[in-house]
Order: C-alpha cells, then sequence, then structure tokens
C-alpha cells in the first residue's frame, strides 16, 4: 500500500505523520480545509494538497480514485467545541461520515484506518479499560466517535479491511500545534508564567506522545491484515494523575516552578489500556511525557535576539475546567472577529499568556512569530 490518502492532514497529528509517510516513501495525498494555512506542509514530489470539506462528497470522491488507504483524522476535536455549535459538531464529526465510507468501498479502497477516542468509554472503574468494554461516552464528540466506529463496522470485509485506533490525549511538538491539551497546556504555564495551577490533582489522565502516535498509524498500514482487519486499538502511553503531570513538567521546565493546587467538583479520572496493541501489533511506545515537555520547551524559548520583533495575530480565548481550557474560540483583539492562524513554516512560534482581571477565570494567549 503506497498510496495514501489523509484526511485531516492538516491538523494537529496530520502536520507530523504527513512527513513520516513521505520520509516512509508513502505517496500522500492530504485532504484538507486547511483552514490555518498550507503553509504546515513543506513541497514534497510525492505530496499533493486537496483543500476541501469533508462534507463535500463530490470532490472528496474524487480524491479517493488509486487511493490505496485512507487514515480520517478529520473532526471538531474537543468537547467545547459542540457547544459552540452543535448542528457543526454533527455535521462533520458524524453525518458526513457513512457517505465516505460508502465512496471508499466503491472505489476500492484496501484499508480504512479510522482516528476515534479513548473518551468513548466515558468514566470507568475497572482497572484495565480495554477494548472489549462497554462504551458509555459522556459528550456529543464522544457520542459520534462511537456511532462512526459502528458505521465503519458494517462495512468491514476481506476486501474493505478496516481498523479503528482509540488514542489516549496526544501530546508534544508538531509544525500545527494545539495548545488544549493538558501535557501542552502545562508546559507553557510553566514556560511563560512559572506556575501552574491544577484542579484536584488525582484524576487520571492517559496521554501518548504525537511521534508514538504517528508510528501507530504506520504500523496499521504496514500490518498483515489478520493482525488489523476489524480490528479495534487503544493507543497510549500510560495513565498518570493530573498532578504527576504537572511534577513531570516542573522536572523539565525548572524546580522553580510553583504547583497551585485548587479543590474541584469535578474528580473525573480517564484511563486506558493499551495491552491489546502491543500483544498484536508488538507496539510499545517509545516516548514519555518528559519528552514531549522537553519538545514543547524548545520551540518556546527565546532566541539569542531576545528584541526579535513580533507580529500580533490574534487571541486564543478559553475558560478553565480542570486543568484544560475549554470553549475555545480565536478572535482578533477586540473579541468581535474570528482570525484565521497559520502555524505553518519554520518560524519559531512563541507564547506568551496574559490573564486580565476582566477574563476572570479566562485565560487569553497571544501568539507570535
Amino acid at each position: 500500500m503506497k498510496k495514501i490518502l489523509l484526511i485531516g492532514g492538516g491538523g494537529y497529528v496530520g502536520s507530523a505523520l504527513t512527513p513520516k509517510l513521505l520520509d516512509e516513501n508513502y505517496e500522500v495525498t492530504v485532504y484538507d480545509l486547511f483552514i490555518y494555512g498550507e503553509d504546515v506542509l513543506e513541497k514534497n514530489k510525492n505530496l499533493k494538497l486537496i483543500k476541501g470539506d469533508i462534507r463535500n462528497i463530490d470532490l472528496l470522491s474524487k480524491s479517493l480514485v488509486n487511493q490505496d488507504a485512507i487514515i480520517h483524522l478529520a473532526c471538531i476535536s474537543n468537547d467545547p467545541s459542540f457547544e459552540l455549535n452543535p448542528e457543526l459538531g454533527k455535521s462533520i464529526n458524524l453525518d458526513c461520515f457513512r457517505p465516505l465510507v460508502e465512496a471508499a468501498k466503491k472505489q476500492e479502497i484496501k484499508r480504512f484506518i479510522y482516528a476515534s477516542s479513548s473518551s468513548v468509554y466515558g468514566i470507568k472503574k475497572e482497572k484495565n479499560v480495554n477494548e472489549d468494554l462497554i462504551l458509555e461516552p459522556l459528550t456529543d464528540y464522544s457520542k459520534f466517535k462511537v456511532e462512526c466506529e459502528k458505521i465503519l463496522s458494517e462495512y468491514t470485509s476481506d476486501t474493505f479491511q478496516t481498523t479503528i485506533v482509540r488514542p489516549a490525549t496526544v501530546c508534544g511538538y508538531a509544525r500545527r500545534q494545539r495548545l488544549d491539551v493538558v501535557v501542552n497546556i502545562l508546559t507553557n504555564l510553566a514556560f511563560n508564567k512559572r506556575k501552574i495551577k491544577i484542579f484536584g490533582g488525582e484524576q487520571l489522565r492517559p496521554n501518548i506522545h504525537i511521534q508514538d502516535m504517528i508510528n501507530v498509524y504506520l504500523e496499521i498500514l504496514k500490518a498483515k491484515k489478520d493482525k488489523i482487519n476489524g480490528q479495534i486499538f487503544n493507543a497510549g502511553y500510560d495513565n498518570f494523575t493530573v498532578k504527576e503531570i504537572a511534577l513531570a513538567v516542573k522536572s523539565i521546565i525548572g524546580e522553580d516552578i510553583e504547583i497551585e493546587t485548587v479543590e474541584t467538583n469535578d474528580n473525573r479520572s480517564y484511563h486506558i489500556s493499551s495491552q491489546k496493541m502491543k500483544d498484536i501489533l508488538n507496539f510499545n511506545p517509545k516516548f514519555t511525557i518528559k519528552d514531549a515537555v522537553s519538545t514543547l520547551e524548545l520551540v518556546t524559548s527565546p532566541t539569542d535576539e531576545e528584541e526579535q520583533k513580533t507580529e500580533v495575530l490574534g487571541t486564543f480565548l478559553g475558560s478553565e475546567s480542570g486543568v484544560e481550557y475549554r470553549n475555545i474560540i480565536l478572535t482578533n483583539d477586540s473579541g468581535t472577529e474570528p482570525v484565521v492562524l497559520s502555524l505553518g513554516g519554520k518560524s519559531t512560534l512563541r507564547l506568551q499568556q496574559k490573564t486580565t482581571d476582566e477574563c476572570f477565570e479566562k485565560i487569553c494567549w497571544r501568539f507570535y512569530f
């Protein structure tokens, strides 16, 4: 399988997976809206970019021609987004999925790999949350992931191989960076404010380094049919408490980092077991949370040019819930208009946190190049 259609290849995981696929000599077609800019991916003779909406089934169907495999990453990727526009979230994360699967099978795509989420399990008391447990999704985001899993499973056959991946929370640096995931958030707080505020702290959170995540997809692409067809794999490194994650961040960024613990009524814990992936694919994660923090520290560290000119591109707004930032919106400085922000290219991404009394529990992020 040498020709890969990567749907959502301009996003966080996709921007790291695409160059890896090219390094492995795959021919890659990236289908994405590229709302953050197409320069997130460097030009390559084996790379084709198609700017399109996954709800445009006609364009998407044309993109499927002569492809061997699909890796489907595209979605509105966090729960708060659905609160902003539930109908939009449903149209992207669920409604267009069956037409895509049907079109893929019609075009005789050999392998379809779907990125679901470990959040489909909900809150479990079992020690080992494996792929056989009953799914109890708590949010629309997770519920739609479950529905898409069911749809894809309906079409599985010897000639249309399907694999579902349930990733833990991905962390670490990619050219299209995400800042709404716990490790990345805490690293940025530590680096820029020298202080981390955590709510509760004993809640478990599963994580996986982005380099391990892209290697999972590569392993599934390369695996023999009998190992992956119709299979579901959890993909995680380990389950750490929020407090343990904060301490890991502190150990890398600096012992001067202050960790403030605040009481909370939200003590939800999430954890998963990735033993099946190890047993069947012989895949063992190689990268740790500390590795993720180290890469994030590297790209946010100042250069020798302390007075480097910067351009304000927008403000990233989110309210605190646990240690994650919710209801994330990218706006201009006045907060009245959405801003399209490109994090691509080879420029160093700089982050400066600004907190004001008017924001109350809100955090305002300014992006600089």
